[in-house]
């Protein structure tokens, strides 16, 4: 087993390219540039339009190397979800779009794994809160009174499925 280098580098879903930052970083190690970005690509795909933590592990003698792909960031699936450009520059007073119930929970499920939280139901709660600083309500409802909604128990049976 050789020496292990890992490069952690922030891109945007199915667009890497062999330039900065993969590119600079890679290079010095002697392997195959071209074919981590394609893996990464292949990869994040699903992710395009979002900025996606990756992290690429190469072993420096037999060139070998591992893509792990990290979950993008709350906003950025919310603004995937809504289909924006980006939050509000003015939340509280702008609204720039709303999320379903469905949709706040479908975030929780793939934030889970890279969170904290113990339950969807505290990771929802995650994502309502950046609803919050991004503007974005929620069945048509400011985020912070669907909080107090999950808090005295009103979203339990959507918890109860997959929790």
């Amino acid at each position: 087993m050789g020496e292990k280098k890992t490069i952690d580098a922030l891109i945007d879903g199915g667009k890497a390219t062999a330039g900065p930052p993969l590119g600079p970083a890679l290079g010095p190690l002697g392997v195959n540039v071209l074919q981590i970005v394609n893996k990464i690509n292949d990869l994040t795909n699903s992710y395009a339009g979002m900025r996606v933590p990756v992290k690429i592990t190469v072993d420096v003698d037999t060139k070998a190397f591992e893509v792990e792909v990290g979950t993008p960031t709350t906003s950025a699936l919310i603004v995937k979800e809504l289909n924006i450009e980006k939050g509000s520059g003015t939340a509280g007073t702008e609204s720039v779009g709303n999320l379903t119930q469905d949709q706040v929970i479908n975030i929780a499920k793939m934030k889970i794994t890279d969170s904290f939280a113990r339950s969807i139901k505290t990771m929802a709660k995650e994502v309502l809160g950046t609803c919050i600083s991004m503007g974005v309500t929620v069945e048509d409802i400011d985020p912070r009174e669907i909080q107090k909604k999950i808090d005295e128990g009103e979203w339990d049976k959507l918890f109860k499925e997959g929790d």
